[in-house]
């Protein structure tokens, strides 16, 4: 239905809206927190679409789809993808790399000092909230929803909903910023590879390949009376969340046997799985490359899982949404909002052009839209300013996530993030923020932004 709504609606079409959005705002509007809602106000509890027009069960499952599915996104961020060396990645992706790092760790640390100034002291909301502007906007609806259980054990349940707002409104505002800005680009020369207007509109606003153009989803790497190749392409993705649950469970196990009793602070409990899903996903491939001499793995079939993944994740999230809590908290939600919007434009506008000497504009669009809450956003405006990959923002986009997805935008520290603020409070949080926020700012400005 948001696909049909989508093909329908020329706004929509010009926005960009992912179809799942749209799908999963239809979804909120059709259950309890909205529809449900306005017919309990007139006939109250307990009559006819008193919970919107989706059964208990339904809701149910929606409810336990995000924090499962996002194991499946993670654990397939490498699986396929050759994996480079340190060198190469330095060399073509490192003024991406000082960029992002500087985006993500600056949500830390401007989202630390307006919660502990301002949200916390005037609003009561949890210190823990200094960490939802990268959560939502870097992490987005993924890592939003794999959040929920460590917000549920450290006591601040309503930040599931919070993050998940947050990262809609980034999602939403990343398209339509990422085109302003683009048009802005543009028009005042800051563009290397379009030079008009024209050049911005794409053929297909309504998402339809053309029939002569499609392509294959995906190389069958095995016959089909052997083993269906997508069953075993799960099965791979399913051996990277098992070998990532393992090292979870060990460091957990560590934890029980070692600092925990002695100080009473256990952290690896309150993580959840998906960063390490995908660090599993890592050492599958690195075990592929050596020992699979079938390459059994098609990358193209993997993304597609992902996508499959990432739309029925954001789908349920949205639908699940409580507005209700929104609601109650909802000027620090609007604060956070506009603290990490103006932060990502002011990051690309100004910072940018400082740490990249060439391209700036086509490799920080890519930044940018990644961190308003998707890559797909980023790569979506890299196509719009760089629609035949003339430029290296594409190859150094893809090479980044190599040393930046462990780490922040849904890595081990964006999950840590919340535990670290439990059990050592938000200054610690913020000053360790500030140092590495500092690092790669200093790394951008000096090391590649002078150089050529």
């Amino acid at each position: 239905m948001g696909k049909v709504i989508r093909i329908l609606s020329p706004p929509l079409q010009k926005l960009f809206l992912p179809s799942s959005v749209i799908g999963g705002f239809l979804a909120l509007l059709l259950g309890p927190a909205v529809l449900g809602a306005l017919m309990t106000f007139i006939e109250g509890n307990g009559t006819f679409l008193s919970n919107g027009i989706f059964p208990e069960e339904i809701l149910g499952v929606w409810q336990v789809i995000p924090v499962l599915f996002i194991n499946i996104i993670f654990a397939t961020l490498f699986l396929g993808k050759k994996l480079p060396n340190m060198k190469d990645i330095w060399f073509i992706a490192g003024p991406q790399v000082a960029h992002g790092q500087t985006i993500a760790w600056g949500q830390f640390v401007f989202g630390m000092i307006i919660t502990i100034l301002i949200l916390t002291p005037f609003f009561a909301i949890s210190p823990m909230a200094g960490a939802l502007i990268e959560i939502g906007f870097e992490g987005g609806h993924g890592t939003a929803a794999g959040m929920g259980v460590t917000f549920d054990e450290v006591g601040f349940p309503g930040g599931t909903d919070l993050a998940l707002g947050l990262a809609t409104i980034g999602l939403v505002f990343g398209v339509i910023f990422g085109i302003v800005l683009i048009n802005y680009g543009v028009k005042r020369g800051k563009t290397e590879i379009i030079h008009s207007k024209r050049e911005l509109s794409l053929e297909n606003q309504a998402g339809i390949v053309e029939f002569d153009n499609r392509e294959s989803a995906g190389m069958l790497t095995t016959r089909t009376e052997s083993i269906e190749p997508l069953s075993l392409h799960f099965a791979y993705i399913g051996l990277a969340i098992g070998i990532g649950f393992v090292i979870l469970q060990i460091l957990i196990f560590i934890e029980d046997i070692t600092w925990g009793p002695a100080t009473g602070i256990y952290f690896f409990e309150l993580i959840p799985l998906f960063p390490f899903a995908m660090i599993g996903g890592m050492i599958l491939q690195i075990f592929l490359d050596r020992f699979d001499i079938y390459k059994t793995l098609d990358r193209e079939l993997i993304i597609r899982i992902q996508g499959l993944s990432l739309d029925v994740l954001i789908v349920s999230a949205i639908a699940t949404l409580s507005l209700s809590v929104i609601g109650e908290n909802f000027v620090p939600f609007l604060v956070l909002a506009l603290v990490g919007i103006i932060w990502n434009v002011v990051a690309f506008i100004y910072i940018a052009p400082k740490m990249m000497s060439s391209y700036w504009f086509e490799r920080g669009t890519g930044n940018f839209g990644q961190s308003m809450g998707m890559t797909a956003t980023g790569i979506l405006l890299m196509k719009l300013v760089d629609p035949d990959n003339k430029s290296p923002a594409l190859e150094g986009f893809g090479y980044k996530q190599l040393l930046f997805e462990p780490v922040v935008g849904g890595g081990i520290f964006t999950a840590a993030s919340v535990p670290l603020i439990f059990q050592f409070g938000p200054f610690p949080m913020l000053i360790f923020s500030c140092i590495i926020f500092i690092f790669w700012l200093c790394i951008g400005f000096f090391y590649f932004g002078k150089k050529s």
